[in-house]
């Protein structure tokens, strides 16, 4: 009988964070209080003066039809004015591509630089699209184990012992989902250094940038590799701006990356939905205040999530330094009665009503991934029960 489902389909696994987020929505439907540290997604609505833009964009009849499928020009002019300001990168608008949230520029960069058999390394614990991102273009994913004794960081002795002719790319996200890592200015110079020796490309995702709470702006490998061609900068508005569903996100890269990205996005896509390309428009060009007030209040829960899951019994957690995320280490924990770290999390989130991400979901088994976007009474409710199941053990 001829297979229904494509071969590349069936081996393709569904994003886990959203298939936690699925169940914690079903169990509140069902009367049930859930806390949900599952989800990637910021609390906050999405500031004033980027609904009154969107507000007016739709009464334009010019936003009711299609247009430029890289994205509208004021739009591509502003990302590249922000790649400037904030990665240190000048940057020309044709070099930029206008994407369905920074999840589908992850997708059109893989497609547009790996052929079947290239390897891409990354390092692991990594977001769950990467793997599957590359999986689409044909390539192999080659993880780099790090640790929370590294920061979960790696170096040029890790890239040199990972990498082989087949080499195509590094994909590297700082600060980092799901351990909140940032990469250092002379880290970044180091491998950014190494990629240049090597010609290795960097998939640099910088979607959390403005989420780093040792200084206002994650450095970017962008301006501390300043000679490096061979750079693709993935970012969007979705996190600072609180802006997760209006599915904005960008490509910069060299002209020809671009093209055979844009290629692909015409036939996949075309253009982004013009409504939210405004809105996207007015985030980076308007007040900047709004994300300074949520970088703040994330940096609250963070201390707060930070010291409530330390305190958790046989639970070990590297205090991150930046994005939403802490990523704490509960081997000690598995055993007779949770036997994985995905065993332990379906038990969180059914007999606690607390949602959180298992490590295996992100390349590294023993660990659980909660994100603190959300307020702190729920952080402080949502660990307590996570305290009360563990020790009922």
């Amino acid at each position: 009988m001829t297979r229904r489902v494509s071969h590349r389909l069936l081996e393709l696994s569904g994003s886990v964070t959203l298939a936690v987020s699925t169940r914690a929505r079903e169990l509140r439907a069902e009367g049930k209080d859930i806390i949900s540290f599952a989800a990637g997604e910021p609390d906050f609505p999405t500031p004033e003066h980027i609904l009154a833009a969107a507000s007016r964009a739709v009464h334009d009849p010019a936003n009711h039809h299609y247009t430029a499928n890289t994205g509208l020009a004021p739009l591509r002019e502003a990302i590249a004015d922000n790649t400037l300001h904030y990665s240190g990168v000048p940057t020309d608008p044709s070099q930029v591509l206008v994407t369905n949230g920074a999840k589908q520029a992850i997708y059109n960069t893989c497609a547009a630089l790996v052929d079947p058999g290239d390897e891409v390394l990354v390092p692991a614990p990594y977001w769950v699209t990467y793997p599957a991102s590359i999986a689409l273009a044909g390539g192999v994913i080659v993880p780099i184990e790090t640790s929370a004794d590294s920061a979960f960081k790696i170096t040029v002795a890790d890239l040199e012992r990972h990498a082989t002719e087949r080499t195509k790319a590094l994909i590297l996200v700082s600060p980092s989902n799901p351990t909140g890592t940032v990469y250092s200015a002379e880290e970044l110079a180091a491998i950014g250094e190494w990629a240049r020796r090597t010609g290795t490309w960097v998939i640099a995702d910088e979607i959390y940038q403005r989420l780093c709470y040792d200084a206002p702006v994650a450095p970017s490998i962008g301006a501390s590799a300043p000679d490096l061609e061979t750079l693709v900068m993935v970012n969007g508005v979705a996190k600072s701006y609180a802006m997760t569903g209006w599915r904005v996100g960008w490509v910069v890269a060299p002209s020809d990356i671009v093209d055979a990205a844009a290629r692909l996005h015409s036939h996949a896509t075309g253009n982004v939905a013009n409504v939210s390309q405004q809105a996207a428009l007015a985030a980076l060009t308007g007040p900047q205040d709004t994300v300074e007030e949520m970088r703040q209040a994330f940096d609250r829960r963070r201390k707060l999530m930070h010291a409530g899951v330390s305190a958790l019994p046989g639970v070990v957690c590297h205090e991150p330094e930046g994005a939403f995320y802490v990523f704490p280490d509960v081997r000690s924990l598995l055993g007779d009665r949770w036997a994985t770290s995905q065993d332990l999390a379906l038990d969180i989130l059914e007999r606690a009503g607390v949602g959180c991400v298992a490590g295996e979901s992100f390349g590294t088994p023993g660990y659980l991934r909660f994100s603190y976007a959300l307020g702190e009474d729920d952080i402080e409710r949502g660990v307590a029960r996570v305290a009360a199941l563990i020790e009922s053990v």
